[in-house]
């Protein structure tokens, strides 16, 4: 039987152009690079995905050491353990989302110059595969929360924990928007990729992770808070162990500070993937 059925593949040339009906199409390519990602990490190793539940344990524990212990930081009659914790997994998952994004054209340099697909699959595909490992910590951290509730430990989750869904998606599209304009500039200029770390690194003493907002003093609170990712730690930590305020402007600045980033890195990464081969 004859198909007559054509497909072009032509340049998009309009600011912001997002074929979702494309990009589900090739869903099942999406979910072979999740597969992939999630075989290709843990393999040869002795203890597999274990270690999606080891790396942060050995993180907080450290965290535990060093700014409970040491520094002596309060952390508002939470377990220190737990508190550290909860922030941890979740500045954990924003970082990977942003650092896999960064790197989705320099990765993947080899395999977009021989095939066709939706370049955005792949920061998709991270999306997913942090969502993954994000999800396997959190149910651990729900176990511990239960263990030191009946331990008679004040740990008090309250209704603010059905916002999970709203705050994990938020965390994933800043740090892929975030990431997204990484890329886009690193294909040029790949010396800011070495600045990359360090900024996340630096990020993350900006963002109350190993302290609560009420160690930052006055004059620096609405600063800190300022920060998109605070919001959704303090939100985060507030609904689960009861630690913290939760105050909804910062969280909804923080929400429109997420579009700006994601509708800006979207716009950045569709401009430079036409000739992006050409530069690499």
């Amino acid at each position: 039987m004859k198909n007559d059925s054509i497909t072009i593949i032509s340049s998009k040339r309009k600011i912001l152009n997002i074929n979702l009906k494309e990009i589900w199409q090739y869903r099942d390519l999406v979910m072979l690079f999740v597969k992939r990602d999630l075989k290709n990490s843990y393999k040869q190793t002795i203890l597999g995905p274990l270690w999606i539940i080891i790396n942060p344990f050995l993180t907080t524990l450290v965290f535990t050491v060093i700014f409970g212990m040491i520094a002596n930081i309060s952390t508002d009659g939470i377990p220190q353990f737990l508190f550290y914790m909860s922030g941890n997994i979740l500045w954990s998952f924003f970082s990977s989302c942003l650092n896999r994004s960064s790197s989705t054209f320099l990765s993947n340099a080899r395999l977009f110059g021989k095939v066709y697909f939706p370049r955005l699959v792949m920061p998709i595909s991270g999306i997913i595969y942090n969502s993954v490992t994000f999800l396997v910590q959190f149910a651990v951290f729900i176990i511990l929360i239960l263990i030191y509730m009946f331990s008679g430990y004040n740990v008090h989750p309250n209704l603010l924990v059905l916002l999970l869904p709203v705050l994990m998606l938020q965390a994933s599209l800043l740090g892929t928007g975030f990431g997204l304009i990484i890329s886009s500039v690193t294909t040029k200029y790949r010396d800011l990729n070495v600045l990359v770390s360090f900024g996340v690194t630096l990020w993350m003493y900006l963002t109350p992770v190993v302290y609560p907002t009420s160690q930052v003093p006055e004059n620096f609170r609405t600063l800190i808070m300022l920060n998109p990712v605070a919001p959704i730690v303090e939100t985060f930590r507030y609904a689960f162990l009861g630690s913290g305020t939760f105050e909804w402007y910062y969280l909804l600045i923080s929400i429109f500070v997420t579009a700006a980033v994601l509708i800006f890195g979207i716009i950045v990464f569709k401009y430079v993937e036409k000739d992006f081969i050409d530069t690499v």
